[in-house]
């Protein structure tokens, strides 16, 4: 199974913004951060704005935030949201499918019961896990995006993601020695 580009988008702002510690972004900020489209990252704020993923602050210091807390976002749920078409064949689609995508096979074949099984694995696997689990190595990706690492550990944990008065110590540079790829 492969997810779209739209989706691993989808993800990669959600990471971003789940690890910015003021949680407020601009689109312009993500795009270069990731080196990816400013347009395409556009239509995806949009859509994860309406599906209740991100909310945006507006005026002087404004941007994008996670609407709720990162624990509260499951991969699952994202997925589902973002991805188009879960068919993985074409006999998975409606009987209005276009001409030539029925199998004359279908009545008696086992390879639909099969992949449709895979397709439940693999959605339930994506269940299992919420935003903040993707944000674990939260200082590593902090590094890794060039965005400042200091955070309320404790706050971390609950899935709730606030700034702290405290710098990192070690600073940005030895945070990057740190993380690994």
């Amino acid at each position: 199974m492969r997810l779209t580009v739209y989706t691993d988008y989808s993800l990669r702002m959600l990471i971003y913004l789940g690890v910015k510690e003021d949680g407020l972004a601009t689109i312009g900020e993500v795009a270069e951060r990731y080196g990816i489209s400013q347009h395409h990252l556009t239509k995806v704020a949009h859509q994860l704005g309406l599906a209740g993923f991100i909310a945006t602050v507006r005026g002087k210091g404004g941007g994008l935030r996670l609407a709720r807390p990162a624990a509260q976002i499951g991969l699952g749920e994202v997925v589902r949201r973002t991805e188009p078409d879960m068919a993985l064949v074409p006999c998975f689609s409606s009987p209005e499918a276009p001409a030539g995508a029925a199998c004359p096979i279908v009545p008696a074949c086992g390879l639909r019961g099969v992949l449709d099984e895979a397709r439940q694995a693999f959605m339930a696997v994506l269940d299992r896990y919420t935003l903040a689990d993707l944000m674990l190595q939260r200082t590593g990706l902090q590094a890794l995006l060039a965005l400042p690492a200091t955070f309320d550990p404790e706050k971390r944990e609950k899935g709730v993601l606030a700034p702290t008065d405290k710098a990192d110590p070690q600073g940005l540079a030895a945070t990057i020695d740190r993380c690994s790829l």
